[in-house]
């Protein structure tokens, strides 16, 4: 009997896809849960659970969230990244993350086929074929849902017809929760006009007095909250926890899928984007302009790539390469005020700070030069715009 690594939840789709694997196709399962820091242990071993309940042969949990942060979130921070100034990429950095924790296990185990449960209308199938593809050429990709072109319903009828129940009452909004954001996704997101209603929102506003937060990042990386050297996946969750009950990170995303059509998904995402906004200003102190410049664009490549799930990209390390070499002097403390909808980045004390006032203080007093430097430099400085001018306009002699 061949082995298939099923990439599992326990939701809908991929509760079909074990009895379909087991049922139809006669194949051996063997479910795999990758936890990015969206699963609590109850969550884990109720999906365990489900999966043997289904028949699966084994059921594996594997903990990739340190990678995850390693590998890929890491990098997003260096990078600023947010797609379309907005999304910080909290799915498609995971999947990312995923996909390759299942073909190295799929690997480890000798399958003949791997499995996941998506549709043909979103991202994530080619993200996990592309990775699959890449990373276990050779191994069969079976796809149930989408070559079945299966609705929601035809699949809780097959389900009953082999005693597994699942509740018809079809959820009103998905969730997908990970170390860096929660997707929310419902009605509202398939329009273009609506926005999501506040009992959308996985985390309730309860939080309303406003408190000051402090982040400590050593080379870009952050590692410590209010003082307390707890590292970065520490920071990045205790952050969130801290925060996201202000509402703060909450904003629905518009942008390009993968396959060429506009999406839109709900986001909640406080500790990302505090996080990046606040490396973003220590930077803006620590780095000089052509160093700020050129990430600006090798990071906007970075996070396209990553979305498309081209992560294995040999070009990927060399940008990762860069901006590692970037980050040498981005080390401080930033100060930031959260409030309820919104935050506040007060400032950093950094001993890297360009803004050092041996050299003068902007607007005011200088150190480094006289005015008769300044004079001579705006000169020179604007020497081939003012024979541009001459030249063209009917001034040059």
């Amino acid at each position: 009997m061949k082995k298939v690594v099923l990439a599992f939840s326990g939701g809908l789709d991929t509760s079909f896809c074990c009895i379909y694997l087991t049922k139809d196709l006669g194949l051996e399962v063997h479910s795999v849960v990758v936890n990015t820091g969206g699963f609590s242990e109850d969550e884990l071993k109720a999906i365990e659970e489900r999966a043997y309940a289904l028949g699966v042969k084994s059921h594996s949990t594997i903990d990739e969230t340190q990678n995850y942060y390693r590998d890929t979130i890491k990098y997003l921070i260096f990078g600023n990244v947010l797609k379309n100034a907005t999304y910080p990429l909290s799915v498609s950095a995971e999947r990312v993350c995923q996909a390759t924790a299942i073909a190295n296990y799929a690997k480890k185990i000798g399958a003949a086929c791997v499995a996941h449960g998506s549709t043909g209308a979103g991202n994530d199938q080619v993200r996990f074929d592309m990775i699959f593809n890449t990373l276990i050429p050779g191994v069969e990709i079976i796809t149930p849902i989408r070559d079945l072109k299966l609705s929601r319903e035809e699949e809780i009828a097959y389900l009953a017809t082999h005693g597994v129940e699942i509740n018809a009452e079809k959820a009103k909004y998905s969730i997908n929760k990970g170390l860096w954001g929660t997707s929310v996704g419902g009605a509202e997101t398939l329009t273009s006009n609506k926005y999501l209603p506040e009992a959308a929102w996985p985390t309730p506003v309860t939080s309303s007095e406003p408190q000051t937060v402090t982040i400590d990042f050593v080379k870009g990386e952050p590692v410590a909250l209010n003082g307390e050297h707890i590292g970065a996946v520490e920071v990045i969750q205790q952050l969130q926890d801290l925060a996201q009950p202000y509402g703060i990170g909450r904003d629905i995303h518009v942008g390009d899928t993968i396959i060429g059509i506009k999406g839109r998904v709900g986001f909640e995402a406080a500790g990302p984007l505090i996080l990046i906004k606040a490396h973003h200003t220590l930077e803006k102190h620590t780095l000089t302009k052509w160093q700020l410049s050129w990430k600006d664009q090798i990071s906007a490549f970075y996070g396209n790539y990553m979305h498309e799930g081209q992560m294995h990209d040999p070009v990927m390390r060399d940008i990762e390469a860069f901006l590692r070499s970037a980050q040498e002097t981005v080390t401080g403390r930033v100060i930031i005020e959260l409030h309820p909808y919104r935050f506040v980045v007060v400032g950093i004390e950094s001993e890297h700070d360009l803004m050092s006032t041996k050299f003068g203080s902007y607007g005011e007093m200088n150190e480094g030069y006289t005015g008769d430097d300044v004079k001579g430099f705006a000169k020179i400085f604007g020497n081939q715009a003012l024979i541009w001018h001459k030249v063209n306009s009917g001034g040059a002699e």
